[in-house]
């Protein structure tokens, strides 16, 4: 079972703070709340990081194609150089893009990253997509940009960071936006079990079944988009789309904790048991953010947000499907 843990993480100039953590089979501690930094834009994003590890993060939630880990990199560098914090005590993830989907494009791609963030090994690699394209575009906009999966299985994908985590270039490998169907094919073929599953996770899109069949076959879940992303571009909205922070059980919930609502959205997960990585580039919300692990719900409190799901996706993956690609459904729904 995947254990949660209370310890006491006090930087000296921070209050006490307690940080929930969840625990991988090696031992590994994964703090519950960690910094998201998709849609973070160079000339932001080193500061966001810089600002949120001195605040007291630990967990950086990264990826190649968000285009800005050379920046990070550089942050990092600055926090390690100041004796702000040392490599082993941070959780660095990032992700392989959907170009790099060939066993032997798989090292490359890693040592890119490696590079750009200035580091030697990363906590976490994960697949970002089930999803294959060529390896001489980045933004696939047309049917011939994309491979089958039938062509690229994910298991050739998966056995290449399998021996990436057999060399010690990282500690941990997963998955991201992966159905409970590729789940169990994948678990079926693999030496190595994925050890986390990135998802959007929220109240409207609790995905009880997937996070069900993690918990059984110890898949940390992670949350991305748990406040329902309202930065992201007009062109991957959909129309009418819910507000998660007028919801009014949401703040109902929150005016009883004397929290905000979006600290109550990211408790739920904690509470839960998986992991959360909201982004934030505002040195006051990130703390805001990071007290969230403070927050203890009570039953009654998981009942009524338990009742809010709607299985509303703000992330479709719609993007992937084009005619003739060969990818439809991309969540098996």
């Amino acid at each position: 079972m995947l254990v949660i843990l209370e310890a006491d993480y006090q930087p000296d100039d921070l209050p006490f703070l307690f940080m929930k953590k969840l625990k991988f089979s090696n031992g590994d501690l994964w703090d519950q709340i960690g910094l998201g930094t998709w849609k973070s834009k160079p000339g932001d994003v080193g500061a966001a990081v810089i600002s949120a590890i001195e605040s007291g993060y630990r967990h950086i939630d990264c990826a190649a194609i968000y285009l800005n880990e050379p920046e990070i990199g550089h942050a990092l560098k600055h926090c390690f150089d100041k004796g702000i914090v040392k490599r082993n005590e941070l959780q660095i993830t990032s992700k392989l893009w959907n170009n790099a989907h060939r066993k032997n494009e798989v090292l490359p791609a890693l040592k890119k990253t490696l590079l750009d963030l200035q580091l030697d090994y990363l906590d976490l690699y994960i697949i970002h997509w089930p999803v294959a394209i060529k390896n001489s575009v980045v933004s696939a906009t047309m049917a011939e940009d994309y491979i089958p999966l039938s062509e690229i299985p994910v298991a050739e994908t998966w056995s290449a960071m399998e021996e990436l985590k057999s060399s010690g270039l990282v500690r941990h490998i997963g998955v991201s936006n992966f159905s409970q169907k590729k789940l169990e094919d994948l678990l079926k073929k693999c030496r190595i079990k994925p050890e986390v599953n990135q998802v959007e996770l929220h109240p409207y899109l609790q995905q009880r079944k997937l996070f069900e069949f993690c918990q059984k076959h110890e898949i940390i879940m992670t949350a991305y988009s748990p406040l329902g992303s309202k930065d992201r571009s007009d062109a991957m909205k959909g129309k009418d789309e819910p507000d998660l922070f007028k919801d009014a059980v949401i703040n109902e919930i929150a005016n009883a904790h004397n929290a905000t609502s979006g600290q109550i959205l990211l408790a739920w997960h904690v509470n839960r048991g998986n992991v959360v990585i909201p982004k934030s580039n505002n040195p006051q919300r990130q703390k805001e953010n990071l007290e969230a692990t403070e927050i203890v719900l009570s039953k009654e409190d998981m009942s009524k947000i338990e009742k809010l799901d709607r299985h509303y996706r703000f992330i479709t993956g719609k993007f992937f499907e084009l005619p003739g690609n060969g990818y439809v459904n991309i969540y098996d729904e």
